[in-house]
């Protein structure tokens, strides 16, 4: 299919699975691709633009020890809260709303595994086990964790986010990997293994919650193999695309239930055709919330989900850390230099957050989160404008103040990739 070519999703799809059955997603299949996977090289943008390796360590732990161990008022983002019977706690408070998020607490991890912290790691996974996940068999978000707690724990909406799941599940696979299992909830492993057969397979549940009865069932469909929005049956038939994670399906299928793996391949395939669809031919943006078939999903309760707004930022880093580590899909390159276009066209250090995604302007903050994502689709960009890209995220200072907390998460994300040390640990 060239790009240009009108194609339906389920067209789109079953072309896909066909390719995906004619592979074994198996180790030998996987060392065959040039991505960082099968290679073990992860570029250092940084580096390659002349500034030297150990400044650009020094200048990520910078930015860890301010948005971790920073000024509690003005700079961090992450707090200790004592101590229980499985060791210290902590969580990753969105400053600006004053509550605590799983996709934020996931984040939290997922850095600090990268960066070989497991007291921050542990502390935060006990937090989210201790106030956020739901182990009662009555609630219909068993299985899953809160997507929104007051610092306190109690919950503010008892069902799932799916980046948080997703994030949960990643970065406790490379937990294992990098340190080990322990005993109870430090089984890293285990608890990704359960974490991931609940996001596919958990049953139809129906109970009281704090918004009312729900029923709730897989995050993922099993028709689009794509991330639900929500698992709860009153708004599952659409997504984000920001929770669309290839790179981390293929992983998946590698290490996860043996049953499941198969679904997990076609899930990455079924991302990456998600994404040409998704993302405007033009400017390369995506929706905040999107149909499975692509097309724009405006919420009931947000008309302007339709358009690339906070949420979106992110779908850049998905599509271009996925082609960095597998190296299966050009669309992703050509995507990211479509992007990387369309953002230099409204100039490098003036361009705003929010805009359709035909690309009118309907925000003028300039926001560091979204300089560190349009920094990460350089790993995958092809135009030599992805230098000053990355450049720009060098030069763009750690966040601080009432909005540091997404900002701050994604600068870390963007520092760690471009930096080549956010990286794959294979779990024990």
């Amino acid at each position: 299919m060239t790009m240009n070519q009108p194609v339906t999703l389920a067209a789109a799809l079953a072309l896909s699975l066909s390719l995906t059955a004619c592979r074994s997603l198996d180790s030998k299949t996987a060392s065959n691709s040039s991505g960082a996977f099968a290679t073990g090289h992860y570029r250092n943008l940084f580096a390659e633009d002349g500034h030297p390796p150990e400044q650009v360590k020094a200048k990520v732990d910078a930015g860890f020890q301010q948005l971790f161990h920073g000024d509690p008022d003005t700079q961090a983002v992450y707090f200790p809260a004592g101590t229980n019977a499985n060791g210290p706690l902590a969580f990753v408070e969105d400053i600006a709303n004053h509550d605590v998020r799983s996709e934020g607490m996931s984040y939290g991890m997922m850095i600090a595994v990268q960066l070989n912290r497991k007291a921050e790691f542990d502390a935060i996974w006990n937090w989210a086990m201790t106030h956020m996940y739901h182990d009662s068999t009555n609630s219909p978000a068993y299985g899953y964790f809160s997507w929104s707690v007051k610092s306190n724990g109690t919950p503010n909406d008892e069902m799932p986010a799916p980046d948080g799941e997703q994030y949960f599940a990643m970065s406790l696979y490379f937990a294992s990997g990098r340190w080990g299992n322990g005993p109870g909830i430090y089984h890293y492993r285990a608890a990704a293994d359960r974490l991931l057969d609940d996001m596919k397979n958990r049953a139809l549940l129906t109970g009281a919650t704090i918004t009312g009865v729900k029923t709730v069932g897989a995050l993922f469909d099993p028709n689009s193999r794509m991330a639900r929005f929500t698992p709860d049956t009153n708004s599952w038939n659409h997504t984000d695309p920001s929770y669309q994670l290839p790179g981390f399906y293929e992983l998946w299928a590698l290490w996860g239930p043996q049953q499941d793996r198969e679904f997990w391949s076609q899930a990455a395939s079924a991302s990456r055709e998600f994404f040409q669809l998704a993302a405007n031919p033009v400017t390369g943006l995506t929706p905040d919330y999107a149909n499975f078939d692509g097309t724009p999903w405006a919420a009931p309760w947000k008309a302007s989900s339709t358009n690339f707004e906070y949420d979106s930022w992110r779908s850049a880093m998905n599509w271009s850390v996925d082609w960095a580590w597998w190296a299966r899909d050009d669309r992703e390159r050509q995507r990211s230099d479509r992007l990387q276009a369309f953002f230099d066209s409204r100039g490098m250090d003036a361009y705003g957050d929010l805009y359709t995604v035909d690309g009118r302007p309907l925000g003028n903050d300039h926001s560091a989160g979204l300089v560190a994502m349009n920094a990460v689709a350089s790993l995958a960009a092809t135009n030599s404008r992805a230098k000053p890209f990355v450049e720009a995220l060098w030069n763009t200072p750690v966040p601080s103040g009432s909005w540091r907390y997404y900002d701050g998460m994604l600068y870390l994300l963007g520092m760690l990739h471009d930096s080549g040390a956010f990286r794959i640990w294979a779990p024990k």
